[in-house]
């Protein structure tokens, strides 16, 4: 936990330790029940408690509930809440709620039994409201008799509850309605900055916000104005974050999210997918192909399903088969594929006879064994896993381990954290030990640079047994490489 503190979760106690793992306090018969900088919260049977990642102790361990937020807690006793404040080292009561909780943008949102809802951190504590929810970090969307309106972090409204309808769209921009005039608002944290007024009428159709001018479709809306004027639009239809638009003269165009023609309206298709490489998957008639951004077909139009193309090659299907197409409409590698995935490094993720394998660009497998399921972990390495053992491969395809570990984890460069029953080693990306299968413990200290391995004479049976598996294993794989 940074420079200052580490924690020691042994057995049922915690040590509170310092830079050089040395420590200076120990809760006896508490555990650690979550981490939320710069609070540690801890539990003692059903009871919580709460420390400042310095070490100090803020909240004794008597709470049903604490929840955090920055330098705020709110924790529960029955039906009692209190919020300690770190700027003003204080708890407070705030009153007695069926429920309550920390809304995003910092206030507490409480319901009564009566079903009332209050911010009691407000101005107006006592103040009911019929609804408070808040979809965004800024911003309670709040309900009174006399309509909506939106509360700010500090409790005060910075649009009055004088609306009839409201709608979050995204971020903190709202789109609503009063009586005959349609709003697109941008929630700041002190003004509500209305981007966008029209009296003519604005809707969401398919997920898309488009404005009507006498009775006929005219513009695609985004979230602060204007995306798309145009006339002769008939529908628009999203597709992931684009928007395939359908003219009453037949054609269809893909545009982009900023209002910009990636395939500029053409008859040549009736749906345009978002494309990569200068292709667009579409549907040509009754089957699928690829146009440019000029609506001419490149790939004949010959599929039952097509995806973006990765590194020169898309996946297509044909009947059940998935196989993979080249930007000169050649089939690179032949329909052979129950699922497939994108190449990423020349390597790309492939089903066939209910297996998982990993393919080259030549369609060529590259693990001797496939297996159940391989996902691609965040920094672009495969885990594999097979009859619940887990192994990993590199970006490039290249086997660093079989699935035969319990756990498999990369920490960082050359440091892969294994567990085969109950002890934990090292390997580096060449599949070869740093730390042995011994230990019952590793952590990895990246502030300072250390590893810490904490060994016990209970695991040492374990650990020769699987030292033993692992020479025979390393024996079979040097016999058959000769």
């Amino acid at each position: 936990m940074g420079n200052s503190l580490r924690i020691n979760a042994w057995e049922n106690d915690l040590s509170f330790l310092g830079p050089d793992y040395e420590a200076f306090a120990t809760l006896d018969s508490a555990r650690l029940y979550q981490y939320l900088e710069p609070w540690i919260i801890i539990h003692n049977g059903d009871k919580f408690g709460a420390f400042h990642e310095y070490g100090e102790q803020v909240l004794p361990t008597i709470y049903d509930e604490v929840a955090t937020y920055y330098n705020l807690l709110l924790s529960k006793k029955g039906n009692a809440y209190y919020v300690y404040d770190r700027g003003k080292k204080n708890t407070q009561s705030i009153g007695e709620f069926s429920k309550a909780r920390f809304a995003k943008n910092g206030q507490v949102i409480a319901q009564k039994a009566d079903g009332s809802y209050l911010l009691p951190l407000s101005e107006s504590p006592d103040h009911p409201y019929i609804s408070l929810t808040d979809p965004c970090q800024d911003v309670i969307i709040a309900e009174e008799a006399t309509g909506y309106g939106l509360i700010n972090r500090h409790g005060d409204y910075i649009l009055d509850p004088i609306i009839d309808e409201i709608k979050h769209l995204d971020d903190n921009y709202f789109f609503a309605r009063n009586e005959a005039e349609y709003l697109l608002i941008n929630a700041l944290s002190t003004d509500a900055d209305i981007r966008y007024n029209s009296f003519h009428k604005i809707s969401i159709e398919n997920d898309v916000m488009v404005e009507y001018i006498h009775g006929k479709l005219r513009r695609i809306m985004k979230n602060d104005g204007i995306l798309l004027d145009i006339v002769g639009m008939d529908s628009v239809r999203k597709v992931d974050d684009y928007y395939n638009v359908h003219f009453r003269d037949q054609k269809t165009g893909l545009l982009n999210p900023q209002g910009k023609w990636e395939v500029r309206p053409t008859p040549s298709a009736k749906k345009i997918f978002p494309g990569n490489e200068g292709l667009f998957g579409a549907l040509i008639g009754e089957d699928f192909g690829y146009i440019n951004s000029r609506g001419d077909t490149i790939i004949d139009p010959v599929f039952d399903q097509v995806k973006r193309f990765s590194e020169g090659l898309a996946e297509v299907r044909k009947g059940q088969l998935w196989g993979y197409v080249n930007r000169n409409n050649q089939m690179i590698i032949p329909f052979s594929f129950e699922n497939s995935g994108p190449f990423s490094h020349g390597v790309a993720i492939v089903a066939q006879e209910g297996r998982v394998n990993l393919i080259n660009q030549r369609g060529e497998l590259l693990l001797e064994n496939s297996c159940e399921r391989i996902s691609k972990t965040s920094d672009g390495y495969y885990l594999l896993e097979n009859e619940g053992l887990l192994g990993m491969a590199k970006p490039d395809g290249q086997l660093i381990s079989p699935p035969v570990y319990e756990e498999i984890r990369r920490e960082g460069p050359d440091q892969i954290l294994i567990r085969k029953r109950d002890v934990y080693g090292m390997m580096n990306e060449n599949g070869d030990f740093e730390l042995p299968l011994f230990y019952s413990q590793i952590l990895f200290d990246k502030e300072n640079d250390r590893i810490l391995a904490k060994s016990q004479s209970s695991v040492s049976k374990a650990s020769e047994e699987i030292a033993a598996e692992h020479s025979q294993n390393k024996k079979k794989k040097k016999n058959k490489g000769a």
